[in-house]
């Protein structure tokens, strides 16, 4: 579950020995086995995720910030080879995986491509929260970006990330080297390192399309206990 480091070759010693590992990552496998979906948000219909299950807002214009959708699993990693007295910014962001867009065929239980994709919506990234810190912090503990957020409100002013409904996408996670030298920016490429793990690629989504999705979602998603309960509808 170790993620390839891209572009390695000539990268600064504070980045180039960084190694990040998938955490939950037979869960990952479990979910890209049958085609893992995420939720994005639409108008008229947000969900939270708490304890007690998810619930319901209907004929909402726009959610508040708080009721976007986070990802499910929530991509974790441990990190290794940082420096630990040197400081780091960690961030992700999304690319599409083709210039395509699908529909789910429901008497095949498949993806199907549908045409050419829409125009790419603003490419945004997601800084962890905890940004900047040293190695040895983040190396400390697993990393969680469970503040991440998707949406597909274009309109979006509250930073999260903008993706397209029926689009694919890979997940890319990025470990950035404060440089403290003044002029930095010249070796801006040379700062980072970023890593792609492919069993957290993922289709987005208004609402969920294979059921087997929506059946282990609900089983292994702590917070959607309210549904393991006897509520059959996610």
């Amino acid at each position: 579950w170790a993620g390839e480091g891209l572009g390695a070759s000539g990268k600064n010693r504070h980045v180039c020995h960084a190694a990040a590992r998938l955490e939950m990552g037979s869960l990952w496998e479990e979910f890209n086995r049958l085609g893992t979906e995420m939720i994005v948000t639409k108008a008229g219909r947000w969900e939270l995720e708490q304890p007690g299950g998810l619930q319901r807002w209907e004929g909402t214009p726009f959610p508040p910030p708080s009721l976007c959708r986070r990802m499910f699993p929530t991509f974790q990693v441990k990190l290794s080879g940082l420096d630990p007295l040197a400081d780091y910014v960690l961030l992700m962001d999304f690319i599409p995986l083709d210039d395509k867009r699908y529909r789910y065929a429901f008497h095949s239980s498949s993806w199907l491509a549908a045409g050419r994709a829409e125009p790419a919506a603003p490419g945004r990234v997601h800084f962890h929260p905890d940004s900047p810190a040293k190695g040895a912090q983040w190396m400390r503990q697993i990393v969680s970006f469970d503040k991440l957020k998707l949406t597909n409100n274009l309109l979006d002013d509250n930073g999260h990330i903008i993706l397209n409904s029926m689009h694919r996408y890979q997940p890319r996670f990025h470990v950035v080297f404060v440089d403290p030298r003044r002029d930095s920016e010249r070796f801006a490429h040379q700062n980072f390192k970023s890593f792609s793990f492919p069993e957290t690629q993922f289709m987005a989504v208004t609402a969920y399309q294979n059921h087997r999705i929506t059946q282990l979602k609900i089983a292994s998603n702590p917070f959607a206990k309210g549904f393991r309960d006897g509520d059959p509808e996610p």
